[in-house]
């Protein structure tokens, strides 16, 4: 039965609510421990039991973290990264161009500079290179150096880690491993074929963390303290968010924990991208994936490969703003880029069909920097697996975003294997893929196949789940920050939603070209602010500011907002329905 009886709101969407066991268990927690209603059917949802909700409140990193030899090559790897670092040998490190690459490269640049040694910083350029490994970038190292660790890749690069010729080679990675490993000294990833999955919601920013933490086990066990990994946790944190790793058991005590590091604001390059992306408020998950990472993103996507991780890495502050200012104007670039992009892939995918298992587009000159972020804008629109490839000289360069419950990469992976694609791989919500232009329809078929025997293509328009109903009197600063508690909010531990029945419309006004402000109440007690971004690009803004004194099902996500020292509760609109 659908939640206040929407079967279908303003955008199009059918409303949900919490199932009847759920409710049953947040009435039984409320009662046990006496905190609020609306955050005990936030961590009923969550699926956190009656006995654990207030610990749940409280993630401590200590009681989270796991025992970093819990994943196979954890102690060789650790080990012939220390030894390297007491007989100055010669270190490289080959990160990934994305945000998850650059945090991890950045980790052990700090972690060794806090030891008084260097590395050597090699991200392979996306056009030029393509992503992880390639035998001449690791046979060059390799001249020049004693060990090469591979960061957020490396796992499926047999070909180039075998060119490394007279160097030791560590994989740090988080993709999809297959049948063989490399032949690398060590390959550290909980997504490896022969590993039990209990900690692939991993990140390689996380991998690395786990490495450094084994490392400075060892070294206490020499009598010798190690560099403080806590203060590197702002780095974790990034990572895991822009990664869209699932927010649930360890990864929840990183974030939380990175987001009070980076409050402290003691990395130059976090303190120089927070302020030119104007932040100004305690950074949070929101910040993370929509301000700071896409930023980070942008020397990978269309400008230098290094960009990010250097300016992450750098303990300079001059350099630091230098490099913020460049990414900063790179990413307004990339979103222009984006743009032109996006439209003539949804014109493609909407003449394909939008009710297929796979939504797809591929096109010429399309620049392979933006095809990740297109992807994701098709999955969001469509609730499919996306697929966005941008085609060179009689060759496909591509990226993929799934949806929950699809495991993109695996598929990804077999029709690689089955030689319709020249490579590809990644994790379940993400991937990338090389093709044959001759090739890509028969590759896209099959893709299609794999993925509706999973299930994609049975849904329709994402329901909107919500945790329950709210009056505006009811919403207050107290009670979001009671439970932000809960959080942090994001992939795999998505944040509360509530609907506000039969309310009143007092003021709506368009501000700028496509957002909505509204107030609102149910004509008896205080009236609540709401801000709907890009409520013009759809229906949903018209509806509401032609509303006529109508009344509305409101429904969205409560937050507090900060201006000029005062705080109150918003509502960040996202949806309606006729009451």
């Amino acid at each position: 039965m659908a939640f206040l009886g929407v079967e279908s709101s303003i955008t199009g969407r059918r409303w949900t609510g919490l199932t009847g066991d759920q409710e049953r268990q947040a009435e039984a927690m409320a009662q046990a421990t006496q905190l609020p209603l609306p955050l005990c059917r936030t961590l009923a949802r969550l699926g956190v039991p009656v006995d654990q909700a207030t610990a749940y409140l409280s993630p401590a990193l200590r009681d989270l973290l796991p025992d970093p030899r819990s994943l196979k090559d954890m102690e060789p790897a650790a080990a012939r990264f220390l030894a390297a670092v007491k007989a100055r040998q010669r270190i490289a490190i080959f990160a990934d161009y994305d945000v998850d690459g650059g945090t991890s490269a950045a980790l052990l640049i700090s972690w060794l500079r806090a030891m008084g040694r260097q590395a050597t910083l090699y991200i392979p350029d996306r056009i030029d290179e393509g992503y992880g490994p390639n035998e001449p970038a690791m046979a060059a190292l390799a001249a020049d150096h004693d060990l090469i660790v591979c960061v957020d890749c490396g796992t499926l690069s047999h070909g180039p880690i075998e060119a490394a010729k007279g160097a030791d080679v560590i994989v740090l990675d988080h993709h999809l491993g297959g049948e063989t490993l490399p032949a690398a000294c060590a390959v550290v990833n909980p997504n490896r074929q022969d590993e039990t999955g209990d900690l692939a919601h991993l990140c390689a920013a996380g991998v690395v963390f786990l490495m450094l933490v084994e490392a400075n086990r060892q070294l206490r066990g020499e009598g010798v303290q190690g560099p403080d990994l806590m203060s590197m946790l702002d780095l974790v944190a990034l990572g895991t968010v822009a990664d869209v790793a699932p927010l649930i058991g360890v990864n929840r005590a990183l974030v939380r924990q990175g987001l009070k590091v980076m409050a402290r604001r003691q990395r130059p390059g976090l303190v120089a991208l927070s302020d030119v992306a104007r932040m100004d408020t305690a950074p949070n998950t929101y910040h993370l994936g929509y301000l700071l990472g896409p930023r980070v993103n942008a020397g990978g996507r269309i400008g230098a490969a290094d960009l990010g991780a250097r300016l992450l890495a750098t303990d300079d502050i001059h350099e630091a703003r230098a490099l913020a200012e460049r990414l900063d104007e790179l990413n307004t670039e990339r979103r222009d880029i984006e743009a032109a992009v996006r439209a003539q892939a949804m014109e493609q995918a909407e003449a394909r069909g939008l009710d297929a298992p796979l939504v797809w587009a591929a096109g010429k000159g399309w620049h392979p920097g933006v095809v990740g972020i297109v992807a994701s804008r098709l999955k969001e629109a469509t609730n499919r697996p996306a697929v966005v490839i941008g085609l060179e000289g009689g060759e496909g360069k591509g990226s993929g975003r799934s949806i929950a419950g699809v495991d993109l990469g695996a598929a990804i992976h077999r029709v690689a294997a089955e030689g319709l694609l020249i490579k590809g791989g990644g994790h379940k919500m993400a991937a990338g893929l090389t093709v044959s232009e001759d090739k890509l329809e028969a590759a896209m078929e099959r893709l299609a196949e794999l993925l509706a025997k999973q299930g994609a293509g049975r849904a329709g328009p994402a329901d909107l789940r919500l945790d329950g109903l709210l009056m505006p009197g009811a919403a207050t600063v107290e009670l979001v920050e009671q439970i932000e508690a809960a959080g942090p909010f994001g992939a795999g531990a998505p944040g509360p939603r509530y609907a506000f029945p039969d309310q009143m419309i007092h003021f709506a006004k368009r501000l700028g070209d496509s957002h909505l402000k509204v107030t609102f109440s149910d004509g008896m007690g205080p009236r609540l602010e709401a801000i709907s971004f890009g409520a013009f690009d759809g229906p949903l803004g018209p509806a509401l500011e032609a509303h006529n004194g109508a009344r509305f099902h409101l429904a969205g996500r409560i937050e507090i907002n900060t201006w000029n020292g005062r705080s109150k509760v918003q509502l960040k609109l996202e949806d309606a329905a006729p009451a």
